[in-house]
Order: C-alpha cells, then sequence, then structure tokens
C-alpha cells in the first residue's frame, strides 16, 4: 500500500471503539492495540513525534492498516488480547507464560470423586482453579481428606448396581477412610452434603464447615460418646489452622481480584491475588516483556484480562494501585487506607520479590540481558543520550596536602574493568587543590586517549560538587569535547548529582540500581586512590630514612630493601650482614648512621 492509500485510509477510520492491527509490506501483523476511539488512536501514530526509537521504527514499517469495530470498550479488550496471543506481533509486549496450570475437580457423578487434574473435560464436571502450583492443591486436597470422608474408586456407583451388591468395600473404608456407599453404608444426601462444605472450603469459606463441626461435637458431648466428639474438635482444629495461616485481611472482603504492578525499562511484572472470604486463595505473577514505549497502565490493562481470563475469574470487583479501564462490568477500586490498601500492599510486595528474585536468576543465566537492563535504566535515570556501556570516575587524593594523587577507574556494561584503571601523580598543582588537580588529570586523560585514538566512556562522573564538575569541564572545553561525552558530579554527604549548567541537583530513590552502581564506582575511585596515596606516603617514608644517610645513593638502598625487606631491618643489622650485601665502606657508613651512640 503506497502512502497515498495510507492517508485515506487513515481519514476513513472511524471514531468507534475497536481493535486496529498494522501490517507490514509482507503482510505480516506487527503490532495490535485498542481504542475507545480508532481514529484519533491510530492518527496520533502518524502525527506525534514520538520519544521511543522503538515506535518510530514500527510507524516507518507500517505498510496496511485493519480494524474491528466492536460495541464495547470491553469486547475490544479482550478481542486485542486473543489477537495478541494468536498472532504474536512483534513490537507487542510479551506475556511470557504458557505452561498449564492444576485443576481441582469435582467429578459429575453419583457420590462425586475429588481429584486434581491438568486437562479440562467438558462433561459437566465442576473444576476450581487454576492453582499457580501443585503443592497448593496437595495442601488443600489433605485438608480435605482429613475432614471428610470421600471415595477414591472409580466404580459407577449407579442406584441399582449398589442394590444389586455388585460392589464390596474396600480397605479405605476399613481404614475410616471412606463411609462405603458402594456397599450402601452412605446415602446420597449425606454424601452431597459432604461435597457442598468441600466446595466452600475450596473457594476459601470455612465458617459453614465450623458451624457444622461444632454442632456435631456438641451433640457427640451430649450423648457421652467423648471419643467422636474429641475426633471432631481436632478436625475442628485443622480447619482452624489452616484457615488462620491463610486468612490475612477482613473476612467481609471477598470475591475480589487484587493486581499491583511494578517495572523498569525491558519488563513489567503484574501480581494478581485472588481474595475469597478474607482468604488468599490464588497468588500468580505475570513477567511481561515491554516491545514499545508502554506505560504500567497500558501492561495493567492487558495482564487484567490475561490473567482473568487465564484463572477463570468471576470476581466483580478489582483493587488496583491507580485507575484503569476494563469495562464497565467490573468495579475498580483504587484503595488509599485500611485493610484494602493493606492487600493491596501485600501484592505489590510480591511482585517486587518476583522482580528481584528474577533479576537474581538472570545475573546468573544470562549477564547480557542484566547489564542491557541497567544500562537502559541508566540511560533514563540519568537522562543520557545513550546508554552508558563505558563509565570512567575520578577521585583526588591529598591527605594533609602531600603526595597529591588521583584514580580514574572504569567501569564497562555496569561491572569494574580494572585493566583501564589509572593513577595519576599531580604533576602541575602546588599544594593541596582540589579543582586545579582534577582539572589536570582529566585533561590528561582524554588528551591521551584522544592521541592514541583510543574509545571515549559514554559517561564521566566526578568525585565532587558543583567545583570539582567546573574544574573537569575547563579541561573538557580545552579539548573539544564538551557536549560529545556526559559528564556529571556527586556530592558526598546528600549523594546529590550535578550537571553542567544547571544549579539543581538531580536526586535518584536511594534503592535505585543506577545510585548503587555510581556509588559503587565513587567508592571503587576512592579506594584505588588512597592505595596509591599510601603507596607513595610509604615510599617516601622508607626513602627519606635511608637517604639521609651520606655517601649511600639510591642503588644501594634499593639493594638493601630487596635484601632486608624494611629499614627497620636495615638498622637492627650486624655490621657483617650489611658488608655481604653492599660491601665494607658503605656497610660501615649505615651502621655508624644507625650506631652513633
Amino acid at each position: 500500500m503506497s502512502k497515498t492509500d495510507l492517508d485515506i485510509k487513515l481519514k476513513t477510520i472511524p471514531e468507534s471503539a475497536g481493535v486496529y492491527q498494522y501490517l507490514d509490506k509482507e503482510g505480516t501483523i506487527i503490532y495490535v492495540g485498542k481504542a475507545k476511539n480508532l481514529k484519533k488512536r491510530v492518527s496520533s501514530y502518524f502525527t506525534k513525534n514520538h520519544d521511543s526509537g522503538k515506535t518510530r521504527v514500527l510507524v516507518k514499517r507500517i505498510a496496511d492498516i485493519k480494524f474491528i469495530v466492536v460495541e464495547t470498550e470491553t469486547d475490544a479488550l479482550l478481542l486485542e488480547n486473543n489477537l495478541i496471543k494468536k498472532h504474536k506481533p512483534r513490537y507487542n509486549v510479551l506475556l511470557k507464560d504458557d505452561k498449564s496450570y492444576p485443576w481441582i475437580c469435582i467429578k459429575k457423578e453419583r457420590f462425586p470423586r475429588v481429584f486434581p487434574t491438568r486437562r479440562l473435560i467438558k462433561d459437566g464436571s465442576e473444576y476450581f482453579g487454576p492453582y499457580t502450583s501443585m503443592k497448593t492443591v496437595h495442601t488443600l486436597l489433605d485438608l480435605i481428606k482429613g475432614l471428610y470422608q470421600l471415595r477414591t474408586c472409580n466404580y459407577d456407583l449407579a442406584e441399582d448396581k449398589i442394590e444389586d451388591g455388585k460392589y464390596k468395600v474396600c480397605l479405605e473404608y476399613h481404614l475410616g477412610n471412606c463411609q462405603g456407599p458402594c456397599e450402601g453404608y452412605q446415602t446420597e444426601d449425606d454424601y452431597q452434603e459432604n461435597i457442598k462444605a468441600i466446595r466452600e472450603i475450596i473457594k476459601g469459606n470455612f465458617k459453614d464447615s465450623l458451624g457444622q463441626f461444632k454442632q456435631q461435637m456438641k451433640i457427640y458431648a451430649e450423648k457421652m460418646l467423648f471419643e467422636d466428639a474429641q475426633r471432631i474438635k481436632e478436625k475442628i482444629e485443622v480447619l482452624e489452622n489452616y484457615q488462620a495461616k491463610s486468612t490475612i485481611i477482613n473476612p467481609r472482603i471477598s470475591n475480589v481480584d487484587v493486581f499491583s504492578i511494578v517495572s523498569d525499562e525491558s519488563f513489567g511484572y503484574v501480581n494478581f491475588l485472588q481474595i475469597s472470604y478474607g482468604s488468599i486463595i490464588r497468588s500468580h505473577t505475570l513477567e511481561i516483556k515491554k516491545k514499545l514505549d508502554e506505560t504500567d497502565k497500558e501492561l495493567l490493562e492487558l495482564a487484567i484480562v490475561e490473567i482473568r481470563e487465564r484463572f477463570n475469574s468471576k470476581s466483580k470487583e478489582i483493587y488496583v494501585p491507580f485507575k484503569v479501564n476494563i469495562g464497565e462490568q467490573i468495579k475498580v477500586t483504587v484503595p488509599q487506607l485500611g485493610d484494602k490498601k493493606h492487600i493491596l500492599d501485600l501484592s505489590l510486595r510480591n511482585a517486587k520479590y518476583y522482580r528481584m528474585e528474577r533479576f537474581k536468576q538472570i545475573k546468573i543465566t544470562d549477564p547480557d540481558r542484566h547489564a542491557n537492563r541497567i544500562m537502559a535504566q541508566m540511560k533514563a535515570d540519568l537522562r543520557l543520550s545513550e546508554e552508558p556501556r563505558h563509565i570512567e570516575c575520578f577521585d583526588n587524593s591529598n591527605i594533609q596536602g602531600t603526595n597529591p594523587v588521583a584514580a580514574c577507574v572504569v567501569f564497562k556494561n555496569g561491572k569494574p574493568s580494572k585493566k583501564d584503571y589509572r593513577h595519576f601523580n599531580i604533576k602541575t598543582v602546588e599544594g593541596p587543590d582540589d579543582f586545579a588537580s582534577m582539572e589536570e588529570v582529566v585533561y590528561r586523560r582524554y588528551k591521551r586517549l584522544l592521541e592514541e585514538e583510543q574509545p571515549l566512556p559514554q559517561l564521566i562522573i566526578i568525585d565532587g560538587g558543583k567545583g570539582q564538575l567546573s574544574s573537569a569541564l575547563k579541561s573538557l572545553d580545552v579539548l573539544g569535547l564538551r557536549g560529545k561525552i556526559a559528564i556529571i558530579g556527586i556530592a558526598k554527604r546528600l549523594e546529590e548529582l550535578f550537571y553542567p549548567n544547571d544549579p539543581i541537583p538531580l536526586y535518584l530513590d536511594k534503592k535505585s540500581e543506577t545510585l548503587k552502581i555510581i556509588q559503587q564506582l565513587r567508592n571503587e575511585a576512592h579506594r584505588f586512590g588512597i592505595e596509591h596515596h599510601r603507596n607513595r606516603r610509604s615510599k617516601n617514608a622508607l626513602n627519606s630514612a635511608l637517604d639521609t644517610i651520606p655517601g649511600i645513593g639510591e642503588k644501594t638502598i634499593v639493594e638493601l630493601l630487596k635484601s632486608f625487606k624494611s629499614t627497620k631491618r636495615i638498622a637492627n643489622a650486624k655490621l657483617d650482614e650489611l658488608e655481604a650485601v653492599v660491601g665494607v665502606s658503605r656497610a660501615a657508613k649505615i651502621y655508624n648512621h644507625y650506631h652513633k651512640e
């Protein structure tokens, strides 16, 4: 389709709710989106100047547009979700979760069995779930088995077959795990009462079962059947213990879905909690790979539709951290305080823990992806024009004005590159002048890199405030590098980041990974500089004592230190030991210097 044809199509798109599809010149769907107003949304791609490079590339590749008009925004959400899953367009977010989940099945039959399964068969049976782990399913089924006696056999317990005596009770009956419906020892009505109670327990409602058991225990106690009463009491304790572990909020909060999101430059993590009678009956976190510059709102809306569909949720209300548009049928609540806010905070904490665990795993299994994420995050946080793959940090060291030195440490892809570290002895500055020292070392460092045609960093960090940053900028000006390399200063006290020509410092979140890397660079530069400073002072201190001996030169001092390792051992050495190293004449001078008394 030519540009003219595309322009005509843009003018004829209806102003209705619907789903639009972008196709490339091969006819492949490369993006699917939804909109309240198709005309406005689609036109915005071609009239706006997009900040995201990925969005600009997408727009260049659009050769054709298709759209589907629907009745409501809810329909648009569902259709968009289905089309994304079906076509997996290149520029749509990737919902990274395609595994099957376990369900609890209550089989449609006389005297229904209750068991776990991963297969949903449309035979009228009831399926509860899906659950995010088989461990949860087994825990719930163990609870049910401990409370109610259900059959596990797969016999067809038709009424006529039981009356004809076709079946005999098995070992499960003798062990007390089944009441023997196969021989008519338990009525269907009695069995169905148990199934009714089990349904409520699976939904998170323990109230009915607890009430029934307490009533039963009271009856047994009145009839002096204390062993039976004790058995029921143990069941009550099991149920109350399970309830206590699963109830975290007000039991009146029921049939609610809770969603929260945390995200970075590349991924979003959406946590889902399903609440029934104050209990969390389901928890799941979905990882979403961003393809364009999607907002948290867009990601959350897509994830809510996907998760509710996947987990077959029928909840009429959702709790979210901010307003989302997911149709009129579902009530959207943004909690501000109380139990509702507490459960939303819990969901957010789960999302953060999941994200942290994923980072740890990725750092081990896919270090490149970890580095890419860190670089993208630093670019955004520090407002840089490119990712800071190569960073250099400078620090001055002069203690009490002696032996002034400076250090330059280098990080590549967020990690120290120790082979590229450099020390500088200050040559042109007299006395302790941090500003002049910084100007000298920055000039020397980048003059040399330019002369040797070595790659320049994308970011320079100066350990110091506005003064040191201004000094470093003078050197970049002289070398013609100002504006070609990003440069910032970090003040020690409040971790303020200073930019050239900007009097207002930038403050990063104290827990942000960008600030942690900057701090690591600053600390590494400080350590490296102090180490060199100590070495210089030590060398000067060692040499000064020997330099004062008349007739003893540098070569003699080196020989002595190689042999005795320290000035203290030289001072305490016997005359014959010194003679063996430097000869009779020089040995006498050294020995007499240390033994004047």
